[in-house]
């Protein structure tokens, strides 16, 4: 099989095509014929040497969609549609970046839809982390205000779109002007120029703050957005495209507004329940669902895909399909 393998940390030209073995599924396994992968910031943090634990060389990718091609003593049948997402994909053992790979059973989801590989590709990781970020890290309600910092991220329209299913009003950033109609067309019913400090102008639009915030941006942006923030309100720190995440010398009393509460999110596959993937891809093929634009890339161009990624140059989530 074709594999992307990642032998040390660098430049993009470390991401190799080689020819490797058809992994094998042994007991509580299950292998994959990959149709499609997304990117994750989490696959440029390890290619540039910033994820702890991970063993190299191995083939990068916390995700993936396919099809089972074995899984012995599995209730999942050969042919049946899964997606496979963490749990050491991609870090501990070799990941989503090939034409087939191996997980343990309990990193797989299995699911029904016939929606294009490259669409079906974009949603797990993303979905996942989403979710979680609202109903765990924000537990975000009905009539409530949210902040999105990194809005033009493939988590930020993931969010936007639950959060305003959920009832809630969107403020989003963007750091470049002209994206600011693109996240108005996405349904951001306050799409916000981002010029590192817009805990003013959110006061402006809502008040006293808003009810919760998703810091998508990092350690740079996290203090401004907990002053955007209201007293008893929750900022969930879920992301690093800054690919800044820790604060130096950390005062807390100094550092958090007087009442702002601070979380984080970080999930796993069984932080995805199969019935709101199911109901995601139900909805996004019935057209009432949108979790923001995907760019696709055929599997020769994967480095290409990282630069995009690196360069911030796409909107949305990047995609690799392997056929």
């Amino acid at each position: 099989m074709r594999a992307i393998v990642l032998s040390e940390p660098g430049p993009v030209e470390n991401l190799e095509t080689r020819e490797l073995p058809l992994p094998d599924a042994g007991p509580g396994q299950v292998r994959i014929r990959v149709e499609a992968f997304g990117l994750n910031r989490s696959e440029l943090h390890l290619r540039l040497g910033y994820a702890e634990g991970a063993r190299l060389p191995i083939v990068p990718g916390i995700e993936a969609v396919g099809v089972v091609d074995a899984a012995p003593g599995s209730d999942l049948e050969p042919g049946q549609q899964v997606a496979a997402l963490m749990g050491g994909m991609g870090r501990t053992f070799d990941g989503g970046y090939a034409e087939f790979t191996t997980v343990p059973r309990a990193q797989v989801i299995p699911f029904r839809s016939e929606l294009p590989w490259a669409t079906l590709g974009s949603v797990p990781e993303t979905l996942q982390t989403a979710y979680g970020s609202l109903t765990v890290g924000l537990d975000l309600r009905a009539g409530q205000t949210l902040l999105i910092r990194g809005g033009t991220s493939a988590l930020g329209y993931a969010t936007a779109a639950l959060a305003r299913d959920l009832g809630a009003t969107v403020l989003a950033t963007t750091r470049q002007p002209e994206r600011l109609d693109e996240l108005a067309a996405h349904g951001i019913d306050h799409p916000v120029l981002d010029d590192g400090a817009v805990a003013a102008r959110v006061r402006e639009i809502t008040g006293d703050g808003v009810d919760a915030a998703l810091e998508l941006v990092g350690t740079p942006t996290l203090p401004d957005t907990l002053a955007a923030t209201r007293v008893h309100g929750t900022v969930c720190f879920a992301g690093m495209l800054s690919n800044q995440w820790t604060v130096p010398d950390f005062y807390p009393i100094a550092y958090l507004p007087t009442g702002v509460r601070l979380t984080s999110y970080s999930g796993d596959a069984g932080s995805l329940p199969a019935a709101v993937l199911q109901d995601a891809l139900d909805r996004i093929a019935a057209g009432t669902l949108s979790l923001g634009p995907v760019a696709v890339y055929p599997f020769d161009r994967v480095r290409d895909a990282h630069r995009d990624i690196e360069h911030n140059r796409i909107s949305g989530k990047a995609v690799v399909v392997t056929r």
